[in-house]
């Protein structure tokens, strides 16, 4: 049984929702170690993503813990056997797992829900939108390393405007659409690229007004990335120290209610529109 060095965050979902499963059985590690004839240390890689699963095995799993949901099973069966590598492993090694994990998940996901509160999303931003934003980190990236990101960025862009886009809503307030990040052009052109966007079939943008009273809501940036099965939902939020990937039954629920809340409080997405449309007027 091979072990990773670092295991991707949709292989530790794997493996986490194994061990969410044993402990819905009622069984110990090493009781489920002994349905695969393995040790308690073997188990413990797999249910941390740092071995891979066969299907075999994890139907075995499945059955012993007596899960009857089908569609999770065969869900969970093809995360541990699709091996197809993604365009983004062309940065592995160069850019940090989490550039890496968020455009697996992107990539995988079956619908995508947004609120951004000081940014543009990052499906939304332009190239000089995406640059001023990395070339601000402190400490200051080399230009090179700015260009690595912006050009992931861009990429990670195809889930909506690839030939197969998923179903994209996103939650922005006025004061992500009005914060000059790259000048006023840069933010003209902004603000042209999310009214295109908007357009489309797939695509619904709403707009939190600086108008709308008793909106307690600015810490509620997140992005909602759906599974294959609601339970695997996955909800990403940045973290003090790097990324939050949150999947627990009440983590999910919670989150749901919030992007339904932000949801309820923003404009219809014609209204939306006519807002973006005078903000760019007024540049």
């Amino acid at each position: 049984m091979t072990t990773r060095r670092e295991p991707t965050a949709r292989q530790k979902r794997l493996g986490s929702e194994l061990r969410r499963m044993r402990e819905a059985a009622g069984l110990s590690a090493r009781e489920g170690a002994a349905l695969l004839g393995v040790n308690s240390v073997q188990m413990s890689h797999i249910e941390s993503g740092l071995s891979g699963v066969s299907e075999e095995r994890l139907r075995r799993l499945a059955a012993n813990y007596v899960c009857s949901d089908a569609q999770l099973i065969n869900a969970l069966v093809a995360m541990a056997t699709d091996r197809t590598p993604g365009w983004w492993e062309e940065y592995r090694g160069v850019l940090p797992a989490a550039y890496l994990d968020l455009a697996e998940l992107d990539h995988h996901a079956t619908f995508r829900h947004d609120v951004a509160v000081m940014h543009v999303p990052g499906l939304f931003q332009t190239e000089d939108y995406a640059r001023a934003l990395f070339a601000y980190m402190n400490p200051e990236f080399p230009d090179g390393e700015v260009e690595l990101r912006v050009g992931h960025r861009m990429k990670r862009k195809i889930v909506i405007e690839g030939p197969d886009p998923i179903p994209y809503e996103t939650v922005i307030h006025e004061a992500a659409l009005r914060i000059k990040v790259a000048g006023r052009t840069a933010t003209r052109a902004q603000l042209a690229r999310i009214l295109e966007m908007s357009e489309a079939d797939h695509v619904a943008v709403r707009v939190i007004p600086f108008a709308l009273d008793d909106f307690a809501g600015a810490g509620s940036a997140l992005v909602h990335l759906g599974g294959p099965v609601p339970r695997l939902d996955t909800v990403v939020r940045d973290a003090p120290h790097g990324t939050a990937y949150l999947d627990s039954k009440a983590q999910l629920e919670h989150f749901r209610t919030l992007f339904r809340r932000v949801k309820e409080a923003s404009l219809p997405p014609e209204q939306s529109r006519d807002l973006i449309h005078q903000l760019a007027k007024e540049l």
